[in-house]
């Protein structure tokens, strides 16, 4: 077993039976539902919607070598550069060769999950570089210590009081600050950041191909301060980002509000389509979109899998998955969690090690159902797992248990052998250290259907 498995299942263990964590989550999400179903009302034909979306991405993972070199063509043309990233080590080697030439000291940061994904903050604090959030959210989880815990929430798992008091021990605001007492703080603090910083950084919630531009959508106007006030604007992206027109942010910036926050639009929306031009009063002097590979095009070679590349990461699937509502985000080890993450971090981070994520889930089907681009997630996991098992990832025990379920199915007389309680005892021998200490194995009746069944007969003769 690797590394990463083991301490999913001592991290879930403990997450799934902390009752406090549980009802801090329970209540963000059904915020979040009573919300959604609010935002879906401005649609006439939702499903027609969906259909439109989950198209268009499907025709950009099969093109997506092409609308990457028109994004290119496109944004260099008003004087933007594009640096294409191999994978992490690239992608940060040329984001500090930026900072060196800038003599870079401080940074402002927003709208970026793709920067937690290659550990960019760890890397800039080593290079002696001042690193902050500015999404509140971000803020409070970087004040922790933490990584983010959600896609679009970073502190779902945090109730207000815990804020507060995180807020008292780390700044010395009043025990007790309210959400808005906390917000104006960190309002006030991040103006001076936003002002001083040598470089923004930020990520890109859609690159639109024909025009070449980055487009950001937020409620809290901090990456639009990020892009605005640095002489410097760097954008990191997956190269998924891809969208074909400009006029499809018709289609996708309500589909991402009203399953990412229940708006039918959020407050900001900005489109940017390089630096600064001459008849401009504000933006950059320079901006650079690195362009961010890592293993999505091995997950662009699966038939199937590259589906997953739509993902406009709205974060629907994670609100409603049985799976993440009980163990939360942090307990998965890596920068997308829920669904969509077990489905692509296998591909970005090596089925070896990741494997076991494509089975923890139910299957239920959830995550399809409510996804704004119709990914078939659930059947993608299956897909995942069984492409762990030709490639030999599967242990001895799994192969073992797996013989045996198949043997004893395949006959009745098989399963007729053992009584209901000798099932038992092979149940609690073999699976009660993975079933856990907090529940209880389900008991075998003593009698199966068929003898039931053929004792009813025998009754009536």
């Amino acid at each position: 077993m690797s590394d990463s498995y083991n301490k999913f299942v001592d991290d879930s263990e403990k997450k799934a039976f902390d009752k406090v964590h549980r009802a801090t989550l329970a209540f963000n999400i059904s915020r979040y539902d009573a919300a959604v179903v609010k935002g879906k009302q401005q649609y006439t034909n939702l499903e027609l919607a969906r259909e439109r979306a989950a198209h268009i991405k499907y025709r950009v993972t099969t093109e997506l070598a092409k609308y990457l070199v028109d994004f290119e063509a496109a944004f260099q043309s008003r004087g933007g550069k594009v640096i294409w990233a191999q994978d992490a080590s690239e992608a940060i080697s040329e984001i500090l060769k930026i900072m060196k030439r800038q003599q870079a000291k401080h940074v402002v940061k927003s709208k970026t999950m793709v920067t937690e994904e290659i550990a960019l903050n760890e890397h800039l604090e080593k290079a002696g570089i001042e690193t902050l959030e500015t999404d509140l959210g971000e803020y409070i989880v970087q004040q922790a210590g933490e990584k983010p815990y959600h896609i679009v929430t970073p502190a779902m798992h945090k109730s207000k009081e815990e804020v507060a008091e995180l807020f008292t021990e780390k700044f010395g605001l009043p025990a007790g600050s309210t959400p808005q007492q906390i917000t104006s703080y960190v309002r006030g603090l991040l103006r001076d950041k936003f002002f001083n910083a040598d470089i923004g950084i930020t990520g890109a919630n859609f690159l639109v191909a024909d025009v070449g531009a980055v487009c950001l959508t937020e409620n809290e106007g901090n990456a639009m301060m990020s892009m605005s006030f640095p002489k410097v604007h760097i954008v990191v992206a997956g190269i998924e980002k891809i969208i074909p027109k400009l006029r499809d942010l018709d289609l996708f910036w309500p589909l991402l509000a009203t399953y990412g926050t229940g708006q039918n639009i959020t407050v900001y929306n900005s489109i940017v389509t390089g630096p600064r031009q001459e008849n401009e009063n504000d933006g950059p002097d320079e901006m650079y979109v690195v362009l961010l590979d890592n293993n999505r095009t091995d997950l662009l070679g699966r038939k199937n899998q590259r589906r997953a590349l739509g993902c406009i990461r709205c974060g629907a699937c994670l609100n409603v998955c049985p799976v993440y509502k009980s163990i939360g985000g942090h307990a998965y080890g890596t920068t997308y969690s829920g669904p969509i993450g077990s489905v692509i971090t296998p591909w970005l981070r090596g089925m070896k090690e990741y494997k076991h994520l494509s089975f923890a889930s139910s299957l239920c089907g959830a995550c399809t159902e409510v996804c704004p681009v119709k990914i078939n997630l659930h059947e993608l996991l299956l897909y995942n797992r069984n492409d762990s098992v030709k490639e030999g990832l599967a242990n001895r025990f799994d192969k073992t248990v797996m013989y045996a379920y198949k043997t004893s199915m395949g006959k009745r007389k098989y399963i007729d052998m053992m009584s209901g309680k000798t099932k038992n005892k092979v149940l609690k021998k073999f699976f009660a250290a993975s079933w856990g200490p907090h529940r209880v194995l389900p008991e075998v009746a003593a009698k199966s259907f068929k003898e039931l069944w053929d004792e009813r007969r025998e009754g009536k003769k």
